[in-house]
């Protein structure tokens, strides 16, 4: 058993071109924070592409290998293809993970959960998010998290377009760690 896969600088250069290709939209955008902005990263195009989201799995385990986390989980429903395929993949490594996440609104019928999967009290967990802004949407998986009793062991999104998430995260006492940065498109 491997610690984590080794992402290495060509894998990591495959997954920006994948990104770039499938997912970096110019024009004109409202964020989901409700900002206006000239470009939009649209991450499920390369999550629902076979090889993109083996590369982003890769690049997620990396980030974390250090990381002491039982689970990966996020928001439905932008988490959800990360941490499905990051906790397949994390099967073969030393720290396997299990996965959760967490619906924007309550189920009305059945168990009525807010969350699915292992999200339990006392686990430390890492939440994931595909791009942030703000913050808000990933404080809202976090919020479900502490609220179980789980120890937020950091955030990683895939793409920090550097608007404030870091810094609003880091005011909880919570690492965000970014595989990416809007800086790393040039813009």
């Amino acid at each position: 058993m491997s610690s984590a896969p080794a992402a290495s600088d060509s894998g990591r250069a495959r997954l920006r071109a994948i990104i770039e290709e499938k997912s970096l939209m110019r024009g004109n955008f409202t964020l989901a924070s409700g900002r206006p902005s000239n470009f939009l990263f649209d991450m499920k195009k390369t999550m629902l592409d076979p090889k993109g989201i083996n590369l982003l799995a890769d690049a997620i385990l990396e980030k974390t290998a250090g990381i002491d986390a039982s689970a990966i989980g996020g928001l439905a429903m932008g988490a959800v293809p990360i941490v499905i395929a990051t906790i397949l993949k994390s099967q073969d490594t030393r720290r396997p993970l299990k996965g959760f996440w967490v619906r924007k609104e309550q189920k009305d019928h059945g168990t009525k959960a807010s969350a699915d999967g292992y999200i339990e009290s006392g686990a430390r967990v890492i939440v994931v998010e595909d791009v942030t802004t703000t913050g808000e949407s990933v404080l809202k998986a976090v919020a479900e998290a502490k609220g179980r009793g789980c120890e937020i062991a950091a955030v990683v999104t895939i793409l920090d377009r550097l608007e404030g998430a870091r810094e609003r995260l880091a005011a909880e006492g919570i690492d965000l760690l970014a595989v990416f940065t809007k800086q790393d498109f040039g813009l």
